[in-house]
């Protein structure tokens, strides 16, 4: 029998984080801090909604690109968050949840050998997506000293005129890193000046807690130039309803749809009709959310001061990505190790990238109380590790 499988696919490593949540599986008695999902139940109202809509026999497909309904809320939510104003009936487009956005966005933009700049440590779809676009990915190592944002200088040492697509992800995920507008604003001017196209993936957006998120795509040149990838996931806890949408000038935009109308038809629409509600009226759902990840940011923080374990401040998503390189061992055996003698569970830093090696990532979606057992484990297990390299 001849191979039936795609070599391109074959060569694709599974997610470094499917790994240690599928042993957590099997040992009920462990934390696992490994998961990138709100702990908060998705708001009553919105439930409501979605209740309501299949009492209503709302249960057929909508358009291809989603309820114009849902599309108008979307175009009005970044139009009163973001100042950007996109046509709802050609420039925004429902999805899948936000992955689906990206793999869509990059089937629809690149050709052969198109090279697309990758900054990691970052989310583990980008790379393979890129890979199974056909594109050429191109990673950059962002530093610890530099808080994990992009700097000028990073990004035009990584462009050659192979270059098409910049993805930026920001908040971060795995390190909660955020980029300023004056961050921002040098990278914009690279990108229009090395006639780039941008990715940019905010479903964090309002997970920030020092500042307002702010968009590549609000900066001169770029919104014609930038895809927005969002969705409702994270800041309404709606990670089961499996609902995103992208904004984008309607060139790319209407080829994304196209792949989508083959391969999807069409997002859940019971889902569709909770996201209007959460749209419309979910800003207290979310403040409330974003206060209780505040807090508990603040706590991980001061218990790694007083472990003496060093991680730099992030200040979006709900993420830290503590640096355990002072004990000598890898990412991957750290966290192993960590669930095997204390029934803790984090991802490996390489999980996101081979510069993550030396580091972890440690979600505090979590309730406080499941902070303070497992951040009390934790603090054992390395205190044991400081006594063996004695």
């Amino acid at each position: 029998m001849r191979n039936p499988l795609s070599d391109k696919v074959i060569d694709i490593k599974p997610s470094g984080i499917r790994k240690f949540f599928d042993l957590v599986q099997e040992m009920p008695e462990a934390i696992s801090l490994g998961v990138g999902e709100p702990d908060f139940d998705t708001p009553w109202h919105i439930r409501e909604e979605g209740i309501f809509s299949l009492e209503k026999g709302h249960t057929f497909y909508t358009s291809n690109a989603g309820l114009m309904e849902l599309r108008e809320a979307i175009a009005a939510y970044l139009k009163r968050r973001q100042r950007l104003t996109y046509d709802p009936a050609h420039e925004v487009f429902v999805t899948v949840g936000g992955s689906e956005g990206i793999d869509v966005a990059l089937r629809a933009m690149l050709n052969l050998g198109d090279e697309v700049i990758l900054p990691e440590p970052c989310y583990v779809s980008y790379l393979p997506c890129v890979q199974l676009a056909d594109g050429v990915p191109v990673t950059i190592e962002l530093k610890e000293e530099n808080e994990f944002k992009l700097t000028p200088e990073e990004l035009l040492g990584a462009i050659t005129d192979k270059t098409k697509i910049l993805i930026l992800s920001f908040p971060n995920n795995p390190t909660g890193a955020v980029m300023s507008r004056s961050d921002l604003e040098p990278i914009a001017k690279i990108v229009v000046e090395k006639d780039l196209f941008v990715i940019s993936d905010e479903i964090y957006a309002e997970l920030t807690y020092q500042m307002d998120h702010c968009s590549i795509a609000s900066f001169p040149g770029m919104r014609e130039r930038t895809i927005i990838i969002n969705g409702f996931s994270k800041a309404y806890a709606m990670t089961g309803w499996r609902l995103g949408y992208a904004a984008g000038p309607e060139q790319i935009i209407s080829q994304m749809v196209k792949i989508h109308q083959f391969a999807i038809m069409a997002a859940p629409t019971t889902s569709q009709y909770a996201a209007v509600e959460a749209m419309e009226n979910g800003d207290e759902d979310v403040q409330m959310m974003r206060n209780s990840y505040n807090q508990r940011r603040r706590f991980l923080l001061q218990r790694y001061k007083e472990m003496g374990l060093q991680c730099f401040e992030p200040r979006g998503a709900f993420y830290t990505f503590p640096c355990i390189k002072e004990f000598g061992l890898s990412s991957d055996e750290f966290a192993a190790r960590l669930l095997k003698e204390e029934k803790v569970a984090v991802v490996p830093g390489t999980a996101f990238g081979d510069c993550g090696e030396g580091f972890l990532r440690i979600s505090y979606a979590y309730s406080i109380e499941e902070l303070k057992e497992a951040l009390g484990r934790i603090e054992a297990f390395i205190t044991r590790l400081r006594a063996e390299s004695r």
